[in-house]
Formats: C-alpha cells, sequence, structure tokens
C-alpha cells in the first residue's frame, strides 16, 4: 500500500492507544478500589484527569518512539506481544517519573494500581494488536471508499506495479487496467485479468469511468514521450505517480523536494528527516552541555595529572574528517608520549587493522593513558566538539583523513552522517572488532537510525566504559 496508508494505519493504532489505555486505567482503579487492602484507594477527580491523562499520552508517545506502529498491523504474533509488553512496562516508569514529577497534592500512586493497569493494558493493547487485521479491514469497508489506479506502461515494470496493486486490495485499491505506449502488448501475467488500453484512449477512460490515480511505470527513455499524457492528466485533476525504478540500481529513499518552485526528485541514502536531525543536535548540545559543567573539574584534575605524569600538552589535537568530510579540530586528552605521532611509521608492522591504526598495548601508551583509555575517559574533551557541532553524541567514530583516503568506494557512505562520541560497534565488541565489521555497524546504523537507537546506543555504552570492557 502507499505510505500515506501506513500514515493512517499508524494513527489509528495511536487512538486505539488513547482509548484502551484510559480503559485500563479506569478497569485499574475500580479492580483496586474493591480490593480489600489496609489503606483506602482513590484519586480527586482533578488528580484522576491528570495521571488518566499523563498515562494515555505517555503510552502514545512510547508507541510512536520505540516505532511500535509501523507495520503493527501485519506482524508475527510473538512480536505483537513482545513489542506491547515493552510499551507497558517503559510506560509505568515514565508514569511513576511523571507522578515523581508533578507530584498531585501529595498523592503516592499505589503499586498494585499500577500493577493492574499494566497488565490490564497489556492484556487490551495485544488483543486489539492481534486482531488489528480484521478490524481494520471492516473499518475499511465500511468508512473508505475504493481507490481506483490505471497503470501506464507493458513488460515487467508494469507487471510489478499491478501485482503490488493487487496485494493492496484490502487497502480499497483497485487495479482497472493497463494503458500500452505501443500497439501489441499483451497483458501483463497477474493473478487477475485486466484490460489493455492504447494509450491513446486515457481521455475517453479518464472522461468517462472513475479513475483516481494513474501511476507511470514506463522505461527511462519513454518519460520524455509521456509528457502531454502526464499534462492531460494534471488538467482533468487526475493525480499521477511515476515509478522511480527507472533508476535501477540506486538504493536510497526517494522523495520529492523543491527549489523555490522547481521540484527535484531526491535520493538519500543517509537519514534526511530535517526535524528528526534538529531534536537529535539539541539532544547533543544539551546533554554535552551538562556533562561539561559536571565534569569540569574532574577533567582539570585529570589534564594536572597528565602534565605531572609525562612532558607534553594535556589535550591532543588531531585533524579529522567529519560530515561530508569537513576538516574539524578533534580534541581527546593525551594519552600517549608526547612523539607518538612521529613514531607511527616504526611501529607500522604491528597494526592490526587493514586501514585504521590500531595496537593491542600500544608501547607509546603512557601507564596515565592505559588508565584514562580502558574507561574511555580520554573521549571526555570530544563532548566541546560535540557542542561546537564537530561531533554528534552517537554516531560513526570520526576518522583522520589518511585512513578516508584508503576507503572503499562503499565505506564512504559513513561519511554521511555527523561522527559520533559513540557508535554501535562500540556496545558490540570496541577494539575487539575487525575493521569490515565497524563499516558494516556503521552502515547498519545510518540505515536504521532513529531517535531511539541514539538512546539505546548510548545507555549500552555505559556499562561497557564503566566496566572498560572491550577497550584497548
Amino acid at each position: 500500500m502507499f505510505s500515506r496508508h501506513y500514515r493512517k494505519v499508524r494513527a489509528l493504532f495511536g487512538l486505539s492507544d488513547i482509548l484502551l489505555a484510559a480503559l485500563a486505567f479506569e478497569a485499574a482503579y475500580q479492580t483496586r478500589s474493591l480490593l480489600p487492602f489496609q489503606h483506602e484507594f482513590f484519586f480527586d477527580r482533578p488528580v484522576k484527569a491528570l495521571l488518566l491523562g499523563g498515562a494515555a499520552v505517555i503510552w502514545l508517545a512510547v508507541g510512536y518512539w520505540f516505532n511500535i506502529y509501523d507495520k503493527l498491523e501485519s506482524a508475527h504474533p510473538r512480536v505483537v506481544l513482545r513489542s506491547t509488553f515493552r510499551q507497558c512496562v517503559l510506560g509505568l516508569a515514565a508514569l511513576v517519573l511523571f507522578e515523581y514529577v508533578v507530584r498531585p497534592a501529595n498523592y503516592e500512586i499505589s503499586r498494585p494500581f499500577l500493577l493492574l493497569f499494566g497488565v490490564y493494558s497489556w492484556f487490551l493493547l495485544c488483543l486489539f494488536r492481534l486482531n488489528a487485521g480484521r478490524i481494520v479491514g471492516a473499518v475499511r469497508r465500511e468508512f473508505g471508499a475504493r481507490h481506483y489506479v490505471m497503470v501506464v506502461g507493458e513488460g515487467e515494470r508494469a507487471r510489478r506495479i499491478g501485482e503490488l496493486l493487487e496485494q493492496s486490495e484490502d487497502y480499497g485499491l483497485r487495479l482497472c487496467g493497463f494503458f500500452s505506449p505501443s500497439e501489441t502488448a499483451p497483458p501483463p501475467a497477474l493473478k487477475g485479468t485486466y484490460p489493455v488500453y492504447p494509450l491513446a484512449e486515457l481521455p475517453t477512460i479518464l472522461r468517462d469511468r472513475v479513475i483516481d490515480e494513474v501511476i507511470f511505470a514506463v522505461d527511462s527513455e519513454r518519460l520524455p514521450q509521456m509528457e502531454e499524457v502526464m499534462l492531460l492528466c494534471d488538467e482533468e485533476g487526475v493525480r499521477t505517480r511515476v515509478s522511480v525504478d527507472v533508476f535501477p540500481h540506486v538504493n536510497s529513499r526517494v522523495y520529492l523536494d523543491r527549489l523555490g518552485t522547481a521540484p527535484l526528485l531526491t535520493f538519500a541514502s543517509a537519514p534526511h528527516d530535517e526535524i528528526r536531525l534538529m531534536l537529535k543536535r539539541a539532544i547533543d548540545i544539551a546533554l554535552a552541555a551538562a556533562a561539561l559543567v559536571l565534569l569540569a573539574p574532574f577533567m582539570l584534575l585529570i589534564a594536572l595529572l597528565i602534565r605531572l605524569t609525562s612532558p607534553g600538552p594535556a589535550i591532543f589535537r588531531q585533524q579529522r574528517c567529519g560530515l561530508n568530510g569537513r576538516r574539524f579540530t578533534f580534541y581527546k586528552f593525551r594519552s600517549m608520549v608526547r612523539d607518538a605521532e612521529t613514531m607511527k611509521s616504526a611501529l607500522e608492522h604491528l597494526n592490526q587493522k587493514s586501514t585504521a591504526f590500531k595496537i593491542a598495548d600500544d608501547p607509546r601508551l603512557t601507564p596515565m593513558g592505559r588508565l584514562l583509555r580502558k574507561f574511555s575517559i580520554d573521549e571526555w574533551p570530544q563532548l566541546w566538539n560535540v557542542l561546537k557541532g564537530d561531533m554528534s553524541l552517537v554516531g560513526p567514530r570520526p576518522a583522520v583523513p589518511g585512513e578516508v583516503e584508503l576507503y572503499q568506494r562503499w565505506q564512504r557512505r559513513r561519511l554521511r552522517m555527523r561522527p559520533g562520541l559513540t557508535c554501535i560497534w562500540a556496545t558490540q565488541g570496541r577494539d575487539a572488532l575487525d575493521f569490515d565489521t565497524w563499516m558494516k555497524m556503521d552502515m547498519q546504523y545510518i540505515d536504521n537510525w532513529s531517535l531511539a537507537l541514539d538512546w539505546k546506543i548510548i545507555l549500552r555504552t555505559i556499562p561497557r566504559v564503566v566496566t572498560g570492557k572491550g577497550a584497548h
């Protein structure tokens, strides 16, 4: 189905979460009130309304934040049960935090009530979601108008679009037939049988029949010949779409943008949602600023110890490659001897990575530096890079220009994301992983990026840093 139909389904699941969370809240409230416990349980109306509203918003926010509504309609029952359980557990934790922050008239939420609310909401949400296909289908049949589609094209490209339309019949889409640019094109091999009309008959069919939109699935060399046909559809007010698999080897996300009044078909192989990227940047600024304030006394002490235990500056500066290859000055606490860079060529035979320079038990490390590296304390000055915008809290680790010059072409895509203080492979082995695994994990991060994934990486990084696990 079209992505706009997915948005409708997500909206339906969001609305159902609000209603079912409210129902579970009331059921838990009434059940707890009837239980013969020692302490009497009740909420004043304003308090009850505040907590009920907070619970509904929290359940909805957790569902959207963790992308629980995406393709939930067709998910395996195990996935539904697991994701709903996680949503309820996180929702209860957030509700307790909400109650602690607002402190409504010094009320304390009863623990049996919370347990009942969690169980009831999990049961009701699972019951709805496991039957969502039938429910959504019934709603569409009763309230959704059918959407009639014609396809311009022939051969495999048109057949594939027709197959996708057939698979979307439950969503109200109806394939009415094909327009062929040539005179003798056979009908595509599909489950159903559909008429094939000469393209010259398109004006007549648009006038005599209900056609909601026309999809153009033609070869790239034929697109310029379709200009008059597209103009005709535009004048008739019929929505038109162009299949972009005329670019068969492009795996990017495709969307339409505008430069002034000029429409541009855009291909993006890295995250491009400006709103979510802006939120990511806001989180970076807030957390980096708070961390710098809290860590400032310790950073001054560490800088002093570095100067006292080995000759040289406390801060190591180096040129690194940032977003799209931009050069910036990268900061670390110095963990090596002062002339470490000049010693690099003599130690090249000990390098354990194919592109990056990594040595286990590097002889250039100072005793203080080994301790700093084990617990990643040497990375603290990079919070200033995050605050300046050179880096992010989460992203592929910044590489030196010499490493970037040795990248294979597919590896250069990691430069399309702002480099980070921590990354996905830092939570799954750190320095123990080989270079190709680093690269593949960075691509995995870029392809699956979300704000929730960033938080997951941050939370998984903390125990590894505290224990020093995986660091060399």
